[in-house]
């Protein structure tokens, strides 16, 4: 089985960097199909544009843009291109790194398809300091890096305490449907809670208010459509349930720190 060395994806890469312990990199992926393969260093991979399946072991993925996954170093997977043009961008984590800040990485095994929304806005934050690339972008990515690593920690843990049922199905509900217009009754009678015990606990497992939720998976969708240059910010600002462009340029404001406009231009360059 190969194995990729530092640095090494399968395609055109369109600019590396070098920190101390971690390698970025921007690739657009030319490769149809690539054959068992493993990494010597675990990486994040974060699907900028187009689409990815990817299977290892356990499990497949199909990727779209917006897609999060972490790999630890030596994990065996494989990956399949569909028509289209697809670009990655990687964050490889040297072990002396992890040694170095004497990081537990005992719950980074294997790989994992990351859905949390917070760890992908993290994520987005460290592409956008490729593209800045002064004297504050090393620190500033490292902080964010660790920032991810801690907050992907804690939702691995999160995850193995037992929750009531209610919560993974208000999840699957709240993905399918966060464009629509959903009131407490619905979702109360839907998951057969009183709404009074849904509002009180809601923040407890969801770590934001309802209504900050439903915005940050409106604002996931709009950096997905955003990928692709036929769609207008008025048209994804309907597609994703947001009233007007103008609502839906400050909550993605609010939550990256930048507006739509700015951020489809540093994608595109």
């Amino acid at each position: 089985m190969k194995q990729s060395l530092k640095g090494e994806f399968y395609g055109q890469t369109n600019k590396t960097i070098n920190l101390e312990g971690i390698t970025l990199t921007d690739t657009v992926y030319t490769h149809d199909k690539v054959d068992w393969h493993y990494h010597e260093n675990a990486y994040f991979t974060f699907i900028l544009q187009g689409n990815l399946i990817e299977g290892n072991k356990k499990e497949i993925y199909n990727c779209s843009a917006g897609s999060l996954l972490f790999h630890n170093w030596q994990d065996p997977h494989y990956n399949i291109k569909p028509e289209g043009f697809t670009r990655g961008f990687h964050i490889e984590i040297e072990k002396n790194w992890f040694d170095d800040l004497d990081f537990d990485t005992k719950d980074l095994q294997g790989s994992i398809n990351i859905s949390n929304s917070d760890l992908k806005f993290l994520m987005y934050k460290i592409f956008r300091e490729t593209k800045v690339d002064d004297n504050q972008s090393q620190l500033s990515i490292q902080m964010l890096l660790l920032e991810t690593l801690a907050k992907m920690l804690q939702n691995n843990q999160s995850k193995s305490n037992k929750k009531p049922n209610w919560v993974s199905e208000i999840n699957m509900i709240l993905n399918d449907q966060f464009s629509d217009n959903l009131s407490l009754e619905y979702l109360s009678k839907t998951l057969n809670i009183h709404p009074v015990h849904l509002s009180r606990d809601f923040s407890k497992y969801f770590n934001s208010s309802f209504g900050e939720y439903i915005r940050k998976l409106k604002v996931e969708k709009s950096l997905e459509l955003i990928s692709q240059k036929k769609l207008d910010l008025t048209a994804i600002a309907f597609e994703c349930g947001f009233s007007d462009q103008s609502h839906f340029t400050r909550c993605f404001k609010e939550i990256n720190g930048i507006n739509p406009s700015e951020y489809r231009k540093i994608l595109f360059g």
